[in-house]
């Protein structure tokens, strides 16, 4: 269990059922997106709408293939040849067939979720294995997906033109498990969005520099 940023409540773990709703939420506006955007810049971002949702697809598929050894190692990730498609942009083990268009890449986001979604229901809650925040465990890899599903959202959002707010129970959870420090008192979507450097709050101004905790919570 976590405890709450705002009211120090506990809170329900995030969970597999918790990474399902965040990609569905996700690819549901993500499919009526115009084919013409992708190429824009994915808001706050150096990379366009495309590569933000291969970054998206590759994290998640990540954080599932972490899990996936029987003794997954504790001080590397499991080692996947990484590559970039050109300088600066995301570096991925991942990447979706470009001939087969914006709803391929979509399926490719919505497969890749479903991985995640698999690994952390059928893996032991006792099992850790590595992550650059922090060995993690099941919970915590559904927290990162969630984190990055709603938090690159919120770029796509911007590069398209569209609206995005997450479920304010979804963004208490994931705060809890991987920004315990985070102020309370405000909306738990912008403390996420500060949390991960895209906004200020009021009295805490916009972060140059952020990571989480991805370690086990009692």
């Amino acid at each position: 269990m976590s405890r709450s940023v705002e009211t120090g409540s506990v809170l329900s773990p995030v969970t597999a059922d918790d990474v399902d709703l965040a990609v569905r939420l996700a690819v549901g506006i993500l499919r009526d997106v115009p084919p013409e955007g992708w190429g824009g810049k994915a808001g706050s971002l150096e990379w366009d709408c495309w590569e933000t949702v291969e970054h998206l697809a590759d994290n998640l598929v990540y954080y599932a293939v972490q899990l996936g050894p029987q003794s997954p190692p504790l001080d590397t990730h499991v080692p996947f040849a990484m590559s970039q498609k050109r300088p600066g942009g995301p570096t991925n083990f991942l990447f979706a067939d470009r001939d087969a268009g914006p709803a391929g890449l979509v399926q490719v986001l919505e497969a890749s979720g479903a991985l995640l979604v698999a690994m952390v229901r059928t893996t032991p809650p006792r099992v850790r294995a590595h992550h650059a925040a922090g060995v993690s465990d099941p919970e915590g890899f559904a927290a990162m997906g969630v984190m990055e599903t709603l938090v690159h959202m919120h770029d796509l959002a911007e590069g398209f033109g569209l609206a995005w707010t997450p479920p304010s129970a979804l963004c208490s959870r994931v705060l809890a498990r991987l920004f315990p420090e985070a102020p309370g008192g405000a909306d738990p979507w912008l403390t996420l969005l500060w949390a991960t450097g895209r906004t200020e709050l009021p009295g805490h101004p916009r972060l140059t520099t952020w990571r989480w905790d991805s370690t086990p919570r009692s």
